[in-house]
């Protein structure tokens, strides 16, 4: 498939978009019906593979573009969920480019839009969830929206306005320690309100519990008393369920991936296997890892201790130049071993050392670095034909996806709660099958249970 040899300003061209989606079977472009109902825009490209893969099981056929698309949307599906890498440029750079994204699912006819980001809600006190959340808000002219990260299926939930990662709050659950954003407070109302001029508010669990009816009855009191935002508790999935009908006339939605089940039925929309339909796998398996999550530890871990090949990329390496070196150093080590089996090349690392490579290059560097890396890794691994390629780390996907200049991704079936295998044609009728997977989510046993899932 074609490649992009910078990963700088990189923005697919509708061409791309059109050629893909044409060389896919399941788009039959004489016999177009659109109707699209939800236009998604996500934060990260893994955030965007979450949302798309809850749509799909609920029902939805759904179609994710890398970047906004210059072309019209030429497929018959029901929600497009627009991938950005916004989650931590600066706020002005996030506005602008939801905003446009916003602009072209408008032209598209989507009917409710939905602003996706993580569900650990992570961010600074400046942005950027809040900011573009305004935003939106004003180019869509409401006055009010919702904002819940609750995904209960990956042990995300809101109870009181505090979010829970598992069994403890999310500022002991390892994401105070992330390296680019933070979380050192759970309570997500005061999180919101120091990003946001507008007020936050609360639906809590009892209100939640008493189901649509009395949902809308908290938003028009919280209308009334000049809330513009209004954090939302789940707990459980049929949380999630009682909420999408009160959503239903709400023209932005803001969430992590987990309001997303309840939102099908608003359409009349019912689960179908068709939705997570992919053309059949073949080529050569691999890993590229640069999530520094705890989840994604393990993982690595679990995948050497099966005694799979598995090489580390130092961060410091690859300074002074030296990262093209350090490039086809891993892909003559990987050449050999693809044949037996799949690979792993990571650069995971413990937050102590996270913190020492940042001391020394600095944190937006460091980062930078191992993500052009580990890019050109991915891209040097499918031209030695990998066709099917597990991604662990937002960042990391986003410059994974972009080096490989995909346009535009079909969403399969899913691996974990939040992590689909999805599908990215390519003009050669090949294709690669990606997963793009959130640092925080999976299994010890994700990166092999990925493989097996897909057979």
């Amino acid at each position: 498939m074609g490649v992009e040899h910078t990963l700088k300003n990189h923005r697919p061209r509708g061409g791309l978009l059109k050629n893909a989606i044409a060389s896919n079977k399941r788009f039959d472009m004489s016999t177009l019906k659109l109707g699209l109902k939800l236009g998604c825009i996500a934060d990260d490209f893994t955030g965007a593979t979450d949302l798309a893969n809850n749509l799909v099981r609920s029902g939805m056929r759904v179609v994710q573009t890398i970047g906004v698309p210059s072309a019209p949307l030429a497929a018959d599906v029901h929600a497009v969920v627009v991938a950005l890498k916004s989650r931590t440029i600066p706020a002005a750079e996030a506005i602008a480019q939801s905003l446009d994204a916003l602009k072209w699912l408008q032209a598209q006819g989507a009917e409710q839009i939905y602003f996706k980001y993580c569900s650990t809600f992570d961010s600074t006190p400046e942005g950027n969830i809040g900011p573009v959340t305004e935003a939106l808000m004003d180019a869509l002219g409401t006055d009010f929206t919702i904002a819940t990260p609750a995904f209960p299926d990956n042990g995300r939930t809101v109870f009181k306005g505090y979010l829970f990662a598992g069994n403890v709050l999310l500022n002991e659950s390892g994401m105070q320690n992330h390296p680019l954003t933070p979380m050192t407070d759970a309570n997500l109302v005061r999180v919101m309100q120091a990003q946001t001029q507008r007020k936050v508010g609360l639906i809590d669990y009892k209100t939640v519990a008493q189901g649509e009816a009395a949902i809308r009855e908290r938003i028009a009191t919280l209308r009334g008393e000049g809330v513009g935002v209004a954090v939302v508790d789940a707990t459980s999935n049929d949380d999630l369920h009682l909420l999408g009908p009160a959503l239903k006339d709400m023209p932005l939605l803001t969430a992590g991936s987990g309001v997303a089940i309840g939102l099908p039925a608003n359409f009349g929309l019912k689960p179908s296997l068709q939705a997570s339909q992919l053309p059949a796998a073949s080529g050569l398996q691999a890993v590229v890892s640069g999530s520094c999550s705890l989840a994604t530890n393990a993982q690595v871990a679990h995948f050497k201790n099966t005694g799979r090949p598995a090489m580390a990329i130092d961060p410091a390496s690859l300074m002074n130049g030296q990262s093209d070196a350090v490039v086809q150093q891993v892909l003559a080590w990987t050449a050999p071993l693809l044949q037996d089996g799949p690979v792993l090349v990571y650069s995971t690392a413990e937050p102590e050392a996270v913190k020492a490579v940042q001391a020394q290059l600095g944190v937006a560097e460091a980062g930078a670095l191992v993500e052009h890396a580990l890019a050109s890794v991915a891209r040097g691994l499918v031209s030695l034909g990998v066709r099917q390629l597990v991604v662990a780390g937002g960042e990391t996907s986003g410059a994974c996806v972009q080096a490989l200049a995909i346009a535009q991704l079909q969403i399969g079936p899913q691996i974990d709660p939040g992590v689909p295998w999805c599908h990215a044609p390519s003009g050669d009728g090949k294709g690669v099958h990606i997963t793009l997977k959130s640092g925080n989510f999976g299994t010890e046993d994700f990166f092999s249970k990925a493989f097996d899932t897909l057979h």
